[in-house]
C-alpha cells in the first residue's frame, strides 16, 4: 500500500509525496518544467549546462561538500535534462531526508556561476557532446528528432552546440536561471519512507518565497514536411531509423500507439526481432521506440547492420508494416503484448526512483496523479481493431521519414 499526498505552497511550489511503509529509503526529486524546448538557436544547451553548473558550488557549499554530504551517509546524487524538464534527485536512507532536501534546495537556489568554473565545465560538456558524435546509436536519435520536429524547438538537441557551450558566461547563466528556476516552476516529489508533513515543512523552511513570474508558453508542435537524411561518418555499421511524429501524452490515442510500438519491436518476441534477427540473422540490434512529449511523440524503428544488409532489413521492416495494416492481430498476440507492457510497468515500481519519476511525469503532463491501475486499464482497453486502425494511420510509407548514418565508404 502507498499513500500519495499533494500540497501547493503560496509561492506556487508543489510537493508530492508517496509514503511506502515497507522500505527504509527514499528518492527525492526537484523538478523544473524547463528544457531544450524553452531555448533558441543562440542559447541551445543552456538548460543542460546549468544542470552541470548547479553541482559546482553554492555560497554555503563547495562542489566537493555537495557530493560528500549526500554520499557520506550512503546516498546518491544526480540530475538529468530533457527537452521539457530538468530534474535534480537523490536517493538515501530515510533518516537523511532533511539533509538531502537542504542540499538540493541550496543547489537550485544559490549557484555560484563563477567564470572559472564555467570555463572548466565547458570542456567537460564539450567532451560529453563529442561522445554523442562518436556514438551513432545516440546521434541518430538526435538527428531524427531534428528532422521530424523541424520548425519547432523540440528539434533542438538537449546538449546544445559546441559554439554555444564555449560562449556561455556568468551573466547569461544567471539571467536564464533567475527566469526559469522560480518557485512556481518547481515540483518536489518524493517516494519511499517519507512523511509528507516533513517535506512541506522543509519546503517552507528552505525554498525562498520569491514572487511568482509569468510562465512563458511553449510553441505548439505543428507538423511540417520533412525529408530523409543521410549522414556519413567513420563507422563500420549502417544505422537507420524509419519513423515519424505522432500523438503525445495529451492524446487518448497514445496507449494505442504504445501497444503498436511494443508489438512491433519491444522485446525478443516482438515481430521485428523475430522477423529480422531470429529468421535472417541480418542484425544484432532492432527495436521500436516511442519518445513522448506533451503534444507530440517521436515514433520509429531503429536498427544497425552492415552495408550489404541495410536495404534488405528495411524491406523486412516495411513488409511487417504492411502486414499490420492489412491483417488484424490475434487476441492471443495482443494479450501477450499487453502483458509485456503491464509486467514492465509493475516491475519498474520496485524502485522508489522510478516511482518518483512516474509521479513527477504524471503531475507535469496530466496535472494530477495518474494511477497505475488507470494506465493498465488504458492498455487493456486497446482492441485488435484499434491496432489495425492506428497502424494504417501511423505506418503510411509516404509519411515515414528515414534517417541513415553510414560509413563514408559505404555504398548505397
Amino acid at each position: 500500500m502507498s499513500d500519495i499526498k499533494i500540497t501547493t505552497l503560496p509561492n506556487g511550489t508543489r510537493i508530492v509525496s508517496e509514503f511506502i511503509p515497507h522500505v527504509k529509503s527514499f528518492s527525492l526529486g526537484f523538478w523544473f518544467n524547463v528544457g531544450a524546448r524553452d531555448e533558441n538557436l543562440s542559447n541551445n544547451g543552456i538548460s543542460h549546462f546549468i544542470e552541470h553548473m548547479l553541482f559546482k558550488g553554492t555560497k554555503k557549499r563547495s562542489a566537493r561538500r555537495i557530493s560528500e554530504e549526500i554520499e557520506s551517509t550512503g546516498g546518491y546524487l544526480n540530475a538529468f535534462t530533457s527537452k521539457e524538464q530538468t530534474c535534480y534527485y537523490t536517493r538515501g536512507l530515510s533518516d537523511n531526508v532533511a539533509r538531502s532536501f537542504d542540499v538540493l534546495a541550496d543547489m537550485i537556489q544559490n549557484p555560484l556561476f563563477r567564470e572559472s568554473h564555467i570555463k572548466r565545465e565547458a570542456g567537460v560538456v564539450i567532451d560529453e557532446l563529442r561522445d554523442v558524435y562518436d556514438n551513432p546509436e545516440e546521434l541518430i536519435f538526435d538527428k531524427f528528432e531534428e528532422v521530424i520536429f523541424k520548425g519547432n524547438k523540440l528539434s533542438l538537441p538537449v546538449i546544445g552546440t559546441e559554439g554555444n557551450i564555449k560562449k556561455f558566461n556568468s551573466d547569461e547563466l544567471r539571467k536564464y536561471h533567475s527566469s526559469k528556476y522560480n518557485p512556481d516552476r518547481l515540483l518536489i516529489v518524493a517516494s519511499g519512507y517519507v512523511k509528507h508533513e516533513e517535506l512541506v515543512n522543509l519546503a517552507e523552511k528552505y525554498i525562498a518565497g520569491r514572487s511568482r513570474k509569468r510562465t512563458q508558453r511553449r510553441d505548439k508542435f505543428i507538423p511540417k514536411k520533412a525529408s530523409d537524411l543521410t549522414l556519413e561518418q567513420n563507422i563500420h555499421q549502417v544505422h537507420t531509423i524509419i519513423g515519424r511524429s505522432t500523438v503525445g501524452f495529451n492524446s487518448k490515442k497514445r496507449s494505442r500507439v504504445k501497444v503498436l510500438s511494443t508489438l512491433l519491436g519491444e522485446g525478443s518476441s516482438s515481430r521485428l526481432f523475430q522477423a529480422v534477427r531470429e529468421k535472417t540473422g541480418m542484425t544484432y540490434q532492432i527495436n521500436s521506440f516511442l519518445n513522448s512529449y506533451m503534444d507530440v511523440s517521436s515514433f520509429g524503428i531503429y536498427f544497425s547492420t552492415n552495408s550489404r544488409f541495410a536495404g534488405k532489413v528495411l524491406d523486412v521492416v516495411l513488409k511487417e508494416f504492411n502486414k499490420l495494416k492489412k491483417e488484424e492481430v490475434t487476441e492471443k498476440e495482443l494479450n501477450k503484448v499487453k502483458n509485456y507492457i503491464k509486467g514492465g510497468t509493475l516491475l519498474s515500481l520496485e524502485s522508489t526512483t522510478n516511482r518518483m519519476i512516474r509521479l513527477a511525469n504524471s503531475i507535469m503532463y496530466f496535472n494530477r496523479v495518474k494511477t497505475v491501475d488507470e494506465y493498465i486499464n488504458e492498455i487493456d482497453s486497446v482492441t485488435t481493431e484499434d491496432i489495425m486502425k492506428i497502424a494504417n494511420e501511423l505506418l503510411d510509407e509516404n509519411k515515414l521519414i528515414k534517417v541513415v548514418l553510414k560509413s563514408k565508404s559505404s555504398v548505397s
